[in-house]
């Protein structure tokens, strides 16, 4: 297995899209409990451990727009790239109501020896990425469960994030509900927590981006990957094109 913290697809591709990955993979790390979090497969296998289907979006998207991709190696429960590295959520020891035994006593030392190992180096390879041509356009893919313990089911099929920068992410919030798809507006969660992979590497350099959120049922398997990389792509491409960024 790679131990390698990030994975860079189409390094060479000559496109101006970088396409990230975050949440890419519920990998735990040998050197972290032997290579698990205590938690079952059943529990590695849910949302709480990786956006659910959303590396292969990301693999087909970046193929699709001949543009590079950087992608997370190892599971967000062991350290989540998307926060601030003084972010209290940065490891959670309690998700979506799992505990997670392998962070429950995890020290501050721990903590840091992740920062280290992994955040860093994702974060490294992403800006240098990022920042290897001057006209970079940064496409974000997560994916969202729909449906939260507790909470009542999520109706859309898409959710476009935001911050304060909506060059890029107002059209292309217009542009997805042109094609009829039910495309939530900052929805199913607000677009922006300080430090964040967006804030890093597009808001404090002014960046254009836009952050896609696919419900995790549509992108399960291959061929929903495939048909939602295949929707999305035209639409970024339309939409760059249109706001003339």
């Amino acid at each position: 297995m790679n131990d390698n913290p990030y994975h860079i697809h189409g390094e060479n591709n000559p496109g101006r899209w970088l396409v990230a990955c975050d949440h890419a993979t519920n990998r735990v790390p040998d050197w972290i409990g032997g290579g698990t979090l205590g938690l079952p497969d059943a529990d590695m296998a849910r949302h709480i451990a990786f956006d659910i289907g959303a590396a292969a979006v990301t693999r087909h998207l970046a193929d699709l727009l001949n543009s590079p991709a950087v992608l997370s190696n190892f599971s967000r429960l062991v350290i989540d790239p998307n926060r601030g590295e003084d972010d209290p959520t940065l490891m959670m020891r309690l998700y979506d109501g799992t505990l997670i035994p392998g962070n429950r006593h995890a020290t501050a030392a721990d903590l840091q020896e992740r920062i280290d190992r992994l955040y860093r180096p994702y974060h490294d390879a992403y800006e240098d990425l990022a920042g290897s041509r001057d006209d970079t356009v940064i496409c974000s893919v997560h994916s969202f469960t729909p449906q939260l313990r507790g909470r009542p089911p999520r109706p859309w099929q898409v959710g476009v994030l935001y911050a304060n920068d909506r060059r890029l992410s107002d059209p292309f919030l217009e542009n997805c509900r042109a094609q009829g798809w039910i495309t939530g507006d900052n929805e199913p969660y607000t677009g922006f927590i300080k430090g964040d992979a967006i804030d890093r590497h597009a808001l404090r350099s002014g960046r254009p981006n836009v952050l896609i959120e696919v419900r995790n049922d549509l992108i399960s398997d291959e061929v929903g990957q495939r048909a939602w990389a295949e929707r999305l792509a035209p639409v970024l491409v339309q939409t760059l094109a249109q706001t003339g960024l």
